[in-house]
């Protein structure tokens, strides 16, 4: 099982993270990238990268033609699926093995036995391993017909999971709380799973609410050697699908850890496992443990885990592939300290966590890196975010002596990283772990989601304060705004907008960096101390006094606007016009994309009467499916987008005319 040139079929940070071990450890790599990635920090990486086709999953990371392909090309001998596309495809697997390569990942028996979640919670039941109720739908007599499903989730009762067999990370799975939104629900996590694992067969869990997601992670070689690696704590998810991981879990007792360890490593030894696994557990409020699945890979959240025991699972990984033991016994796994992981996404958690896309304008995790944090990422400044694959860009991972060490050390990191350019969830992760819910250890796998609906502060976008104002204001006033020129000491107003509050200012500047702002009653100077001021500014640090305080920021300018990040938070501010485009203004006869992604689904055409809330587009990014529904109630005048259409954050999808007062007014 001797291999040297390790063929990593993945992309972004994963891909990034299984380069830097192999290296270490002497090994040469291969990445593989589509037509988005073509320069992104995997391919730089990497010792050799191969072209695998277009943008879409389905044409280049889960092509298994188009990566055997890249294999023969590059003479490499062994093959690291790394987590999401074909890491849980025991064809794959198998296709690997065939080739004469090394599948650095357990045997194509295990992921079947395993991969498929409605044949592991079959096996589990016959091993004694409790599991919540459900219906498996793929038994003698089981059907996957729409009807059986909706007449099984009735005698389950609700509220219920419809989840894909396939897969894993919250892909093909959808939370039903009645019975008449099962329909809907069955044919989106059908279409979801089959985007996103090419299996659209589903199965039904009983919700166990107020529960606690914890996992185990295992670890087994080819010798019959299993061991547990303690547990991580990944309870903080939207949309079930996690963001925050920590090990160990604030509610586990050492007596609990060593219970799900025994059951987790019985899983794994029943299925003759062999390196990298995970076995998740829901946790009810008496804390009792019940089997989820077993993801046969490695997880995004396993830094932590690394963090807490000071072993390289990657590493593990390449030993056991290799025919090794594993390196150490269960009683040689000893839990340092307390780790945290937060998973930074492009995503706008103020409103409804919608994906974003677009270029990254500052990214210098550099800059947060000192002992006990670590960060991986999978891009770099000028890279543009695409809607084509997972919102995850990277993961900020801190190590402490205790939980609320952990805690700190990971909201300084996060402000000291910050991600300019696009949205994000950065701040939202930082105020989510200074949260009492998550500092009390009392969050539970829904409450993000139900934060969602009553409208929980935590999810209200921050507003910059009156200091954020005057230090935009200034850099706008150094720059030679509303037509000043730099060498002018005249005073002049500025009109500057960000999250649609426009403020006018008074602005004041002088020779020296000195900006007099006056803004409503408050008059005040601001003193740009360490900031190139030519024109155009560069972007960068600067430091700021204002009232006698020196503080820190980071300002990139742009044609567009100002992006300013200071203490954690992040805003952009625009320059209003004194003639604005009435154009632009709010209409609700336009139904436009709400961001850049695949249309998915028309539900419409021109003539149909809609109501107000009616759904009528679909449109697809980053695996996660938005609908575009009506403003108002009226009629479809156009459509102007169709299935498979791929469109831009914006673009217009659908026009309509508004329902009129005179009853027998007819659309136009």
């Amino acid at each position: 099982m001797s291999f040297s040139k390790i063929l990593i079929a993945n992309r972004g940070e994963i891909a990034c993270r299984i380069i830097r071990t192999a290296r270490e450890l002497g090994y040469q790599t291969v990445a593989v990238f589509s037509d988005a990635d073509r320069a992104s920090p995997h391919v730089r990486l990497a010792d050799e990268a191969v072209h695998i086709g277009p943008s879409p999953a389905a044409e280049s990371y889960l092509s298994v033609d188009a990566l055997l392909a890249a294999v023969r090309k590059t003479g490499a001998d062994a093959v690291h699926p790394g987590y999401g596309f074909l890491s849980e495809n025991a064809g794959f697997a198998q296709a690997c093995l065939d080739a004469g390569l090394v599948f650095i990942g357990p045997p194509p028996s295990a992921i079947e036995a395993m991969g498929d979640k409605a044949l592991a919670k079959r096996r589990m039941l016959e091993a004694g391993v409790p599991c919540a109720p459900g219906y498996l739908g793929n038994g003698a007599g089981e059907s996957q017909d729409d009807q059986r499903l909706t007449d099984e989730a009735l005698k389950l009762g609700f509220p219920l999971l419809v989840k894909a067999v396939a897969g894993g990370g919250g892909r093909g799975m959808r939370l039903v709380r009645q019975a008449s939104d099962m329909a809907q629900s069955i044919a989106g996590a059908r279409r979801e799973a089959l985007s996103a694992f090419g299996d659209g067969t589903l199965m039904l869990e009983r919700l166990i609410d107020n529960g606690r997601h914890i996992e185990i992670q295992v670890f087994a070689d080819a010798h019959g050697n299993a061991v547990y690696l303690g547990e991580r704590d990944c309870t903080a998810q939207r949309r079930r699908q996690k963001v925050i991981e920590e090990a160990p879990s604030p509610v586990v007792s050492p007596a609990m850890r060593q219970a799900m360890g025994r059951d987790a490593v019985a899983a794994a030894l029943a299925v003759g496992y062999q390196g990298a696994g995970t076995v998740e557990f829901i946790v009810d409020a008496n804390l009792k443990h019940f089997f989820l699945e077993m993801n046969t890979r490695l997880q995004v959240e396993h830094p932590v885990t690394e963090m807490i025991t000071g072993f390289d699972l990657v590493a593990w990984q390449l030993r056991v592939a290799a025919g090794e033991r594993l390196p150490a016994a269960q009683a040689d796994i000893k839990l340092t300290g307390h780790a945290i992981e937060a998973r930074l996404y492009a995503e706008d958690p103020y409103n409804g966590f919608a994906p974003q896309t677009g270029k990254v304008l500052w990214w210098r995790p550099q800059a947060a890196l000192h002992a006990g944090v670590r960060i991986d990422d999978g891009m770099a400044e000028g890279d543009v975010i695409t809607p084509f694959y997972d919102p995850m860009v990277a993961k900020v991972i801190v190590h402490g002596r205790d939980r609320d060490d952990a805690i700190r050390r990971l909201r300084a990191a996060l402000v000291n990283a910050p991600l300019l350019g696009l949205r994000n969830n950065g701040q939202f992760l930082s105020d989510l772990v200074d949260h009492p819910a998550f500092r009390d250890a009392t969050m539970t796998t829904a409450m993000i989601d139900h934060w969602l609906e009553i409208g929980e502060p935590l999810l209200t976008q921050p507003l910059p304060d009156d200091n954020v104002w005057g230090v935009a204001a200034a850099v706008f006033g150094l720059q030679g705004g509303a037509g000043w020129r730099a060498d002018s000491v005249a005073a002049f107003d500025l009109s500057l907008s960000c999250q649609s509050e426009v403020r006018v200012l008074r602005i004041q500047p002088d020779r020296a960096g000195i900006v007099v702002v006056t803004m409503g009653a408050r008059n005040f100077a601001v003193r740009l101390i360490s900031a190139n001021i030519a024109v155009p500014m560069e972007s960068g640090e600067m430091a700021f006094e204002i009232d006698g305080v020196t503080r820190k920021a980071i300002v990139v300018m742009t044609p567009t606007g100002l992006h300013v990040a200071t203490k954690g938070s992040s805003f952009v501010f625009t320059e209003v016009s004194a003639f604005p485009d009435a154009s632009l203004a709010h209409d609700a006869s336009r139904a436009c994309a709400p961001v850049a992604g695949k249309v998915t689904q028309v539900l419409v055409a021109p003539g149909t009467v809609v109501t107000e809330g009616q759904m009528l587009v679909c449109v697809e990014a980053m695996k996660m499916e938005m609908w575009v529904a009506a403003q108002a109630e009226g009629a479809v005048a156009a459509v102007h987008v169709g299935v498979g259409a791929q469109v831009e954050s914006g673009a217009l999808l659908v026009e309509l005319v508004r329902k009129s007062a005179d009853p027998n007014a007819t659309p136009k």
